[in-house]
This record gives C-alpha cells, sequence and structure tokens, in this order.
C-alpha cells in the first residue's frame, strides 16, 4: 500500500485538521466530537442543513460546508457512519431557531445514526427532518443497504436544497425540495480499479487487467455485472440506459448532466464521457440545461465514473444557479 499518510488510525483526524487550516475562511472544526461546520454558523432564522458519512468520499461532504450548501458535516472514518454524537453536536451548532434538516444517504449505519442524533436533538427542543438520498439504480438492496444507495445525486440534493435554506425557506420547503430533487435524480456508476482502505491496507476487491464492474457502489460494493473493458463511448451508454429506462424522460425535458469520477479517474477522461454522454441525451430530445464534470463524490483513489441525470424544473434551476461559496463548490458571489 502506497498512500501519503502518518497513523492509518489518524488519517481521518488529520485530513479534517488539514482542512479546516486550508479553508479558515470558510469553516471551523470542533473535535470532540468531531464535525466541520460554517465558520459563520449558527445563522439566525435560518434552516440548518447538516449531511456526513463515512470519510473517503471526498470532497463530500466538508467540502460543501459554506454559504448557500451545507452549515456543517460529520465525518466518520473511511467508509465508516458517524456515530450519534457528533451529529447531535453537529445538529446543535447549526440551529439557528428555524430547525434543521438532515441529509442522509441511504447506507443502513448512516440511517440508524442520524435517526437517533435526530430523535436526541428533538428532546432538547430542535425540529429535525430528514431526507434520505437513494438514487444509485444500479440495484436494490446492497451490502450496506436495504433499498437503493444514495450515490451522486446526493451532491445535487446538498446544493439545491442548501440555496432554498440560504434564501430563508422554511423547514418543511426545504425538506420538500431535498425530496423533490432526490425523487428526480438517477446515478449509475463503474469501476476500472478497487480502491484500499488505509486501516485494512490491501483493495477491497480485484478486478483483472481487462475487467470493469458495471453499477460499482461508492464503497466498492459489487454491481450489476463485470465486464471486459469496453470503448468509453459503449461505457456511457451502458451507465445511461438503466437511468433514462427508470425514471423515463420526454423529449424536450431538461436536465442536469453530472459525470462524476471516483477519486482517481482524470478529468480529461470525464470530459470524454460527458460528450457521449450528452450528444446520447440529445439524440433523444433531451435537453442538457446544466452540467457539473468532475470528481465531487470519489471512492479513496478508484479509477471509475458515474453518471448521473436530474430532471429540472425552473425552481431547481434557479437554486441551482444561486451563490454558493464552499470549499469544492463556488460560484456566484
Amino acid at each position: 500500500m502506497k498512500k501519503i499518510i502518518n497513523d492509518p488510525k489518524r488519517v481521518v483526524d488529520e485530513s479534517v485538521a488539514g482542512f479546516a487550516a486550508a479553508h479558515a475562511d470558510l469553516v471551523r472544526v470542533e473535535y470532540d466530537p468531531i464535525f466541520v461546520v460554517r465558520a459563520d454558523a449558527p445563522v439566525a432564522g435560518k434552516v440548518g442543513l447538516v449531511s456526513g458519512g463515512g470519510s473517503g468520499h471526498e470532497p463530500l461532504h466538508a467540502g460543501y460546508v459554506g454559504y448557500g450548501m451545507l452549515d456543517a458535516a460529520v465525518p466518520g472514518a473511511v467508509f465508516t457512519s458517524p456515530t450519534p454524537d457528533p451529529i447531535l453536536a453537529a445538529t446543535k451548532a447549526v440551529d439557528g431557531g428555524a430547525g434543521v434538516l438532515h441529509i442522509v444517504k441511504n447506507y443502513t449505519g448512516d440511517v440508524l445514526n442520524f435517526e437517533t442524533a435526530a430523535d436526541l436533538a428533538a428532546a432538547e427542543g430542535i425540529e429535525v427532518r430528514a431526507v434520505v438520498t437513494n438514487d444509485d439504480v444500479a440495484v436494490k438492496d446492497s451490502l450496506y443497504t436495504a433499498g437503493r444507495r444514495g450515490v451522486a445525486g446526493t451532491v445535487l440534493v446538498e446544493k439545491i436544497a442548501g440555496a432554498a435554506a440560504q434564501r430563508g425557506d422554511s423547514l418543511e420547503q426545504v425538506a420538500e425540495m431535498a425530496e423533490r430533487v432526490n425523487a428526480n435524480a438517477r446515478s449509475m456508476g463503474l469501476a476500472l480499479t478497487p480502491c484500499t482502505v488505509p486501516h485494512a491496507g490491501e483493495p477491497s476487491f480485484t478486478l483483472a487487467e481487462d475487467e470493469i464492474e458495471i453499477g460499482i457502489g461508492i464503497h466498492g460494493e459489487p454491481g450489476r455485472e463485470r465486464i471486459k473493458l469496453e470503448p468509453a463511448d459503449r461505457l456511457v451508454d451502458r451507465l445511461l440506459a438503466p437511468i433514462l429506462e427508470d425514471l423515463p424522460y420526454a423529449s424536450g425535458e431538461r436536465t442536469l448532466l453530472f459525470v462524476n469520477g471516483m477519486g482517481g479517474t482524470p478529468q480529461v477522461e470525464l470530459y470524454l464521457a460527458y460528450r457521449r454522454a450528452a450528444e446520447a441525451l440529445r439524440e433523444r430530445g433531451i435537453e442538457v440545461t446544466r452540467s457539473l464534470v468532475g470528481n465531487y463524490i470519489t471512492s479513496l483513489e478508484m479509477q471509475g465514473m458515474s453518471i448521473t441525470l436530474l430532471k429540472l424544473d425552473d425552481e431547481m434551476v434557479e437554486l441551482w444557479d444561486a451563490p454558493v461559496q464552499t470549499a469544492a463548490l463556488r460560484w456566484g458571489r
């Protein structure tokens, strides 16, 4: 295993400390228990947004803490859910009197621990709502889930719901918007290589030099099938087909096309894939109104990609375009 680390047991703590030092204008970090929070939190009268999960998916979630997006992020150990205590602490830290929304990826540990934290917060008088993301069309029920996994669509939920909270929407309205985005987002991914969790010291699965996994999860969970490597255009078509089948898109409908790298994928390959995805959608009369390309929800150093398609309406476009200032997304301010 070759990694730029010191002690595998200290990877998350030391990485978060570095993140805090690099982005002190945006965030502050609490260490006991550990969470990342907006530098100006709590914002009085504003709904607070909290998300989190296992580390190793950076920039998700800490990279999205800031104006117009999340108010706090709670990192667990690599690929391991945070416990209720730091989730509760983060919830209390962002409570500005308008309630708090938890955005939770659909993994069993995340769901249970966020539920426990929400119950504890309610006992202290904080109103909490939760939205569980489940945009992955690859499989239903996997090693870590009951139902579909929450993957790259989570980034879009956090951005659009974050903009709704920033403009002053109520907790009910922000939760409704988050649910709407999740209901209209579909994702599918693939892996060319495995990743290595620092404390494990060996790859999480094995692939032959000429093999790829279609429908991989962000923790390296198995997907739909293992196939021989194919040209990029064919792979993009394989990912798009189940997305378009799962949530039918009519000709003329507007979408946000998100091509995401899994951590070890160079931009040149992601844009090559985006070219084919946009072309394939045009062939069906589907309009790509907005786009996002890059490594935004990763699986350590895994080489691979995912495609997410979000069906847009006027309000979603407005909220997507709204100003955001975080470490990983920044425009309009």
